[in-house]
């Protein structure tokens, strides 16, 4: 059972720089927790993605880190929130390729297939609060004898 075991941070996103503490920050949690290279990778990429998308679409706001524990098994919840414009259609943004910015159309799509787990909550006028998580490599469980 998915359980919290403290909330690691809560960075404001206001600016370039704070990006640049994002990534830093999810980055030292993974190693941390015990992410291998390549785990850590993808949520720091997935960070750097809807941290972005906090700081241009949503014109700022916080990332609240959460370390959890599923039995032996350590992850890092990421919680980026905003109270800007919302989301005016969701399905359309998850959709790779589309972009409302500018740029690639890879940020929600490409971060949903980066994590283990994605949520986002957001309407037009109510801001936009994107959760995603990511476990560390779980341990082999020992194999039963029958």
């Amino acid at each position: 059972m998915e359980a919290p075991t403290g909330v690691a941070a809560c960075l404001p996103i206001g600016s370039d720089l704070d990006l640049v503490w994002v990534r830093q920050h999810v980055r030292q949690s993974a190693t941390r927790l015990g992410f291998g290279l390549v785990d850590q990778t993808k949520l720091v990429t997935a960070a750097s993605e809807l941290a972005r998308n906090t700081l241009v679409h949503g014109g700022g706001g916080q990332m609240e880190a959460v370390h959890m524990r599923d039995g032996r098994a350590s992850g890092l919840r990421l919680v980026f929130s905003d109270e800007g414009p919302g989301i005016a259609d969701l399905d359309r943004a998850l959709t790779d390729g589309y972009t409302s910015g500018g740029g690639l159309g890879m940020g929600l799509g490409g971060a949903r297939r980066l994590v283990h787990e994605f949520a986002v909550d957001s309407a037009p006028g109510s801001g936009t609060t994107v959760t995603v998580t990511s476990w560390a490599a779980r341990p082999p469980r020992a194999r039963e004898v029958l």
